[in-house]
């Protein structure tokens, strides 16, 4: 079942039942990613690790290694 389909028996089930309808597929989805990104930034924090530009720096590590 995708998830329009879900999102449709949702709504179904809600209008039944006098429920509020459900969010529209896809309308958290950026809000979720940056809930993520900031996680993952807080845990490099804590773990003492730098919270930004990990992956250029990795990749210039890992390009000037192969370039010696």
């Amino acid at each position: 079942m995708s998830a329009l389909h879900q999102y449709l028996l949702d709504s179904y089930r809600a209008e039944q039942r006098g429920d509020r309808l459900p969010p529209l597929p896809g309308t958290q989805d950026v809000a979720t990613l940056r809930a993520v990104r900031d996680h993952r930034r807080f845990r490099a924090v804590v773990a003492g690790r730098p919270a930004r530009g990990r992956l250029r720096t990795a990749l210039d590590r890992r390009l000037r290694s192969r370039a010696c």
